[in-house]
């Protein structure tokens, strides 16, 4: 169907081609693989928080995953009048909130053993994720990583 594809983004001309589903699975799977070792990196850093175990670090990637693909473009839009006159630092509010949330869904189910102490650790903890996902993202490219996967 071709209503099912989208563009891999990272280049511009007659060489792009519609990404495949299977292109797309594997790019969400490597963002998702960013994200958890940015909030390992992030635990390991900042002492307030508390995470034990690749499998809660695995789900607590994946809920803020969630978190910031469902929930952050809605408070970003509401946030747009403090955006602008902030020059952008109130993102790393809604950072510390939607990690916060995460932190406290978490806390909901027993397996997943993960906890911040309180808001300046979620703060640090926040730009730390950002930091190294983007530094991470720079170095991996979930995107051409699932071209090249596709290729094989």
């Amino acid at each position: 169907m071709r209503g099912t594809f989208v563009y891999v983004s990272g280049g511009t001309g007659p060489g792009r081609r519609p990404a495949t589903r299977t292109e797309k699975g594997v790019a969400f799977i490597v963002r998702w693989l960013i994200l958890s070792a940015a909030v390992w990196v992030a635990a390991w850093i900042v002492g307030g928080i508390h995470l034990d175990g690749w499998q809660s670090t695995l789900l607590v990637g994946l809920i803020l995953g969630l978190l910031n693909a469902l929930l952050r473009p809605l408070l970003v839009l509401i946030s747009i009048p403090l955006l602008i006159l902030s020059l952008g630092l109130f993102l790393l509010i809604l950072n510390t909130a939607i990690l916060g949330l995460a932190a406290w869904i978490a806390g909901k189910f027993d397996s997943i053993h993960f906890a911040i102490d309180g808001f300046w650790d979620a703060f640090w903890g926040a730009l730390i994720i950002a930091i190294v996902g983007w530094l991470l993202g720079l170095i991996v490219n979930p995107n051409r990583v699932a071209r090249e996967m596709s290729r094989r």
